[in-house]
């Protein structure tokens, strides 16, 4: 049988895994944190935005083109994404699962490079980082699908 894995990711975490069968349980392979994707917007960056002065007396603040905690998740999404690239070309996968946290899953649709995306068999837009791997396997198809 091809090889599946299964990614179940928010902004600061992931998980990745396997199953012998389509009907299986789960196995963890990998894990990836991104710990920044944990902080707090004041967290990450070092103090409050400057002020802008105009000549005529009057200004303005400053502020920061992005937002610090939607950069991170990006970066993150990035990672995965070169991360599942690497494993693809490496042959380690033939499909791929996705759960993710419902905008983490937008970032991740958009960094995926085609080649991986075509591998995509089962998307959920669920947060479940945190559950146990019985408890994920019981958001997928009973019969997980055989791309």
């Amino acid at each position: 049988m091809k090889s599946t894995w299964i990614l179940v990711a928010d902004n600061s975490r992931a998980r990745i895994f396997t199953a012998d069968t389509p009907s299986s349980a789960l196995e963890e392979i990998e894990g990836l944190a991104h710990l920044e994707g944990r902080l707090h917007d004041r967290e990450m960056t070092s103090d409050l935005p400057g002020k802008i002065k105009s000549s005529d007396g009057g200004g303005h603040a400053f502020e920061q083109p992005t937002d610090p905690k939607q950069h991170e998740s990006d970066n993150f999404a990035h990672q995965i994404a070169r991360h599942l690239e690497a494993a693809y070309n490496d042959k380690q996968f033939a499909q791929l699962l996705i759960i993710a946290e419902p905008s983490f899953l937008g970032l991740l649709r958009h960094c995926l490079p085609e080649q991986v995306k075509k591998q995509v068999s089962f998307e959920l837009d669920k947060n479940i980082t945190m559950e146990s791997a019985a408890d994920i396997r019981k958001h997928l198809p009973d019969y997980l699908p055989n791309h």
